[in-house]
């Protein structure tokens, strides 16, 4: 404690109020009655409080306000339109609003198709899974999300962390039917998940998942995202079903002097260079954001014309050979609803439902922030359960938000969800018409479309943004990135989740104490530290607790009042100033006290006066005067000595410090 130390030379009057100097004044004040007392709320009726507790908790954005002073058919309206936001802004929908959303709709689309095959094959599912659920789900999105701006489809992410939790249950090779059964089966549950989150109001639970964990998850599946497309990109024909960076690179150089294909490494090599020339161009110059979003389209048309006139099929370029034409079957009667499988199911929906929900969560925000427009988040989930509830009811998998599609919907002028309706309609054409025409696209190019599509999840500048800003944040970013990367996605995601609620823990078990030191020329007291030149009172210690006290923390914030306190005497000893007779606790950061928070004040001011130290209390709120009310502790350490400000505390010791003086 350097800056709580008072050295033996300084004078008292450069750097400490002389308890000498304040006597005159003290000795005025000592007959002041102070004009402001600390005031304790009206106590509320044990109903009214729980109602307004209840509604701040779980319905703080006030969602039937609109309803208020409405018609019964007026309130049946809103009720529709706030399940089918479609039908309020429909409204007003006009052509020049459809120009925007048709240009911005087929640029999405010539990117999520190539992409949506892709991704099916990290999800360890046929290529026309990805298609269908780009074709039911945004339909479903369209009429009941609020997000102008998200564009919706199956990720990279959920894709793959999809398809290592279902390869943990149930071998795809050994068992297709089974494994596609619960592909459906866990999509279900995903949307239960999400929907439920929604309705219950219980979205504030993926808040729990920091943003530097978050920063640091995505980091790690794209980099192990990136390695599992080196079997497409080098021509592997046996490669490892794990996903960690050990077992993938021991699979790759394992096939290095047999199993690589140099055609298949031109392939993806020159077109992932294209395809990376094309983001430069977007990045370099905004209104060329067309050239990255077509880019993926372009390389699978070239590609597969090329490797049709050249029948590089035949020389081990690995091609996608066959996509089932036709729109999405029915898929209801797989979905398990008993047996073994039915708990699978659920547990791999429930987190992929999580990861879902947190990732189109950012996506909106963030587009809605952009925009100037309201999110709710609610209704929002509500949506996207909706949607994969349905989804998995037409042979779809699990859809979100994704990143890259909502940014080229947002930069291509999108004015509403239409946009989603145009990609769904591409997308329908293409699975109705286009799909032989797939027959000899190679792995190769959906490999490198991949690749660059997942190096913008490696957020470096967030990621040194946390190290400088907080280092247990970058702990915990570290930790979520190299449990993906060296041990596997799940257990990434649960070593993100750990260390976030162990930061929780840690914050809310060890809150920030602080000394306080009076503002030169003021009457505003601050923490010494941020305020160097701030002066000490003698025999005075002002402390200032940043947190509620809670059983959690109580022991620990009487012990570190008492470690302030001793520390303090023993540097006032050393430096032969006047022994502290009181302490302050600054109590205005304190939000709220519970019975164990209380009894640690007890025993904190009975700690106290066995050093002959008088306990003083500063700017109680009034949830916590009312509380210490209750329990009777304004009577046990006097109730003269609550104050409103420490200013005041100040001016009621000092006449009594000149005295002992």
């Amino acid at each position: 404690m350097p800056s709580s130390v008072h050295s033996t030379d300084e004078t008292p009057d450069h750097k400490e109020i002389d308890a000498r100097s304040m006597g005159s004044s003290g000795r005025h004040l000592e007959n002041v009655q102070h004009p402001h007392k600390v005031g304790i709320p009206p106590k509320q009726k044990l109903f009214k409080e729980f109602k307004d507790t209840f509604k701040e908790t779980f319905f703080s954005d006030d969602p039937l306000r609109s309803f208020k002073d409405q018609t019964k058919t007026k309130k049946l309206i809103l009720g529709i339109e706030a399940v089918f936001p479609i039908l309020r802004w429909g409204r007003d929908y006009n052509l020049t609003k459809f120009r925007g959303d048709l240009i911005a709709g087929l640029t999405i689309a010539s990117l999520c198709i190539p992409q949506d095959i892709g991704y099916a094959k990290l999800a360890n599912l046929k290529p026309q899974y990805g298609l269908y659920s780009s074709f039911v789900p945004p339909l479903v999105y369209a009429c009941m999300g609020s997000s102008r701006d998200i564009a919706i489809g199956p990720v990279a992410v959920v894709s793959l962390l999809l398809g290592t939790l279902l390869h943990a249950e149930v071998d795809e090779d050994k068992y297709p039917a089974e494994y596609l059964r619960l592909a459906f089966t866990a999509t279900f549950f995903a949307g239960v998940t999400q929907a439920a989150l929604g309705i219950l109001r219980l979205g504030f639970l993926i808040d729990f998942l920091s943003h530097a964990a978050i920063v640091g998850f995505m980091g790690g599946a794209a980099i192990t995202i990136a390695l599992q497309q080196l079997k497409g990109f080098l021509g592997i024909t046996k490669f490892t079903k794990k996903t960690d960076i050990v077992s993938v690179m021991r699979s790759v150089f394992t096939a290095a002097h047999h199993g690589w294909n140099w055609q298949t490494i031109l392939i993806a090599a020159s077109f992932l260079s294209f395809l990376l020339f094309a983001k430069f161009i977007g990045k370099k110059n905004k209104k060329l954001f067309w050239v990255p979003a077509i880019a993926p389209l372009i390389s699978v048309v070239l590609s597969t014309f090329f490797v049709y006139i050249t029948r590089a099929d035949k020389q081990g370029v690995q091609i996608v050979r066959h996509i089932e034409k036709g729109i999405n079957p029915a898929s209801l009667d797989k979905i398990y609803f008993d047996g073994d499988n039915l708990l699978k199911g659920i547990k791999i929906g429930v987190v992929a439902g999580m990861v879902a929900l947190t990732e189109a969560t950012a996506i909106g925000r963030t587009f809605a922030a952009m925009k100037d427009y309201q999110l709710d988040g609610n209704k929002e989930m509500v949506a996207l359960g909706t949607m994969n509830i349905v989804g998995s009811m037409t042979s779809c998998y699990v859809a979100t938000g994704s990143f890259s599609r909502s940014a080229v919907n947002y930069m291509a002028g999108c004015h509403t969800a239409v946009s989603n309706i145009v990609m769904s309609g591409v997308v329908f054409l293409t699975l109705k018409f286009i799909t032989p025409l797939f027959k000899y696209t190679p792995n190769a190019i959906l490999a490198a479309i991949i690749i660059s599509a997942v190096i913008g999840l490696i957020d470096i500048p967030a990621a040194i943004l946390i190290w400088k800003i907080d280092k247990l944040d970058f702990v915990a970013c570290m930790g979520a990135f190299f449990g993906v990367v060296f041990i596997s996605v799940e257990m990434g995601l649960l070593i993100a989740v750990s260390i976030s609620f162990a930061k929780i823990l840690l914050q809310v078990t060890r809150p920030r104490t602080a000394i306080l030191g009076k503002i030169p020329r003021t009457s505003v007291y601050r923490n010494i530290n941020q305020y160097p030149d701030a002066s000490r009172v003698p025999g005075v210690l002002v402390v200032r607790v940043d947190s509620a006290i809670y059983f959690s923390n109580s022991n620990y914030v009487r012990e570190r009042i008492l470690r302030w306190v001793t520390d303090e005497e023993e540097s006032l000893k050393s430096a032969s100033l006047p022994e502290i007779s009181y302490v302050i606790v600054e109590m205005a950061p304190v939000t709220d006290i519970d019975t164990s928070g209380i009894h640690a004040l007890e025993d904190l001011y009975r700690s106290l006066q066995k050093r002959s130290i008088q306990l003083l209390l500063a700017n109680p709120g009034p949830i916590v005067i009312e509380k210490l009310h209750t329990s009777k502790f304004p009577t046990m350490i006097g109730e003269d000595k609550i104050f409103l400000t420490v200013a005041d505390a100040i001016s009621w010791c000092s006449p009594k410090l000149s005295d002992e003086v």
